[in-house]
């Protein structure tokens, strides 16, 4: 865990990734209807990191991905359709990813980047079925395609949103560990909080820390307590589940104040808003929840799994989704209208390729 303070005109380093994940258990045991067996090789597998299926991140993005996939093709969860895997440790990764196989399902999705070495053994022992590594990349097997996301993309256009919201000009991002996926998050978030502190003739001092982990709430939730401290009104985390900290600390703090006085904080991945409702110090039902910066996981699922339904299988293909095509997002949410304007303004831009958005953070 590293703690940096930075000032908005001198970008530093940064990075994290998002953990994923699931608990171990049988596909069969997951439940669902029968599908026709002429289905088979049309069935799609998703096998989870260790966080669980409705872990508010990538698991739960992935597996709405599967369920509007059987929506287009009138196929339902279970056997010769779609099913998920829940992986308690990476101890369960292969084991799940075999039984899957002889579950008889046609493309099996590994969700994360800690399911990479598994990925390549199934695509190795299984040639003749397709596999997707997401998050991750994955060469020379003609069998596996590799999903990425432009997730900097998204990140500047929370760091626009941040910087023209602030009111005490003091931003926070909260990292889980250091790497090239949340590398990402940081980079493209400081940047977009940089070149709209310009545009708006703002002084804006960034506070930057990292948890070390993707699990460690109780870090989390003392980081983002001294970032609140030093005059933060809104932090970003990138650090999966130890992001409960972050929300944990937001609404112990706004439970004492009036609803016109919250801090904010933004949410990673998918739409995190659930996880901002509260009761005010004058007792009215509010969210602090600015915004979500989202990775379209289901996009991404639904897309793979579409192309192999009809025969197009992208196998030994890297495919990347952006804000081109909705792969990467924010939602409105609590966004004024003033600071929603600016982030369409900068979608356009990057779109068009007039806005450059760092991958890794300035050292």
């Amino acid at each position: 865990m590293r703690s940096k303070i930075k000032k908005i005109f001198s970008i530093s380093a940064i990075a994290v990734a998002a953990g994923l994940a699931l608990t171990a258990c049988s596909g069969k045991k997951q439940g669902g209807a029968s599908n026709s067996s002429s289905s088979a090789k049309h069935s799609i597998a998703l096998i989870t990191d260790t966080a669980g299926v409705n872990d508010n991140s990538f698991n739960q993005s992935a597996w709405q991905g599967f369920k509007e996939y059987g929506k287009d093709h009138n196929l339902n969860r279970g056997r010769n359709g779609y099913q998920y895997f829940q992986s308690g440790s990476a101890a369960d990764f292969e084991p799940n990813f075999d039984q899957a196989s002889k579950a008889g399902y046609q493309t099996i999705f590994g969700i994360g980047y800690s399911l990479k070495d598994a990925v390549k053994a199934a695509a190795k022992k299984n040639p003749k079925k397709n596999y997707v590594i997401v998050d991750e990349v994955i060469k020379g097997q003609k069998n596996v395609a590799s999903a990425n996301f432009k997730s900097e993309q998204a990140s500047y256009l929370a760091g626009v949103v941040a910087a023209t919201e602030t009111k005490t000009n003091v931003i926070g991002f909260i990292g889980g560990a250091h790497g090239n996926i949340i590398d990402l998050f940081d980079a493209g978030f400081t940047k977009g909080v940089h070149d709209q502190a310009q545009k708006l003739h703002k002084k804006i001092t960034l506070l930057n820390q990292y948890v070390g982990d993707f699990k460690s709430a109780d870090k989390e939730k003392a980081i983002a307590q001294s970032m609140y401290a030093k005059k933060a009104d809104i932090i970003f985390h990138a650090s999966g589940l130890a992001g409960n900290g972050l929300f944990q600390e937001a609404k112990s703090i706004n439970q004492t104040r009036t609803a016109a006085n919250k801090v904010w904080a933004i949410g990673v991945d998918s739409d995190q808003s659930h996880l901002g409702n509260y009761k005010s110090k004058d007792g009215k039902k509010d969210n602090f929840v600015l915004t979500s910066v989202i990775t379209g996981v289901n996009v991404a699922t639904r897309d793979i799994s579409n192309r192999a339904y009809h025969g197009k299988f992208p196998g030994g293909q890297q495919l990347v989704y952006g804000l081109k095509t909705n792969g990467v997002s924010i939602k409105r949410g609590q966004i004024s209208a003033k600071a929603w304007q600016y982030s369409r303004q900068a979608r356009t831009e990057i779109i068009k390729g007039n806005i450059k958005v760092p991958i890794h953070p300035s050292k």
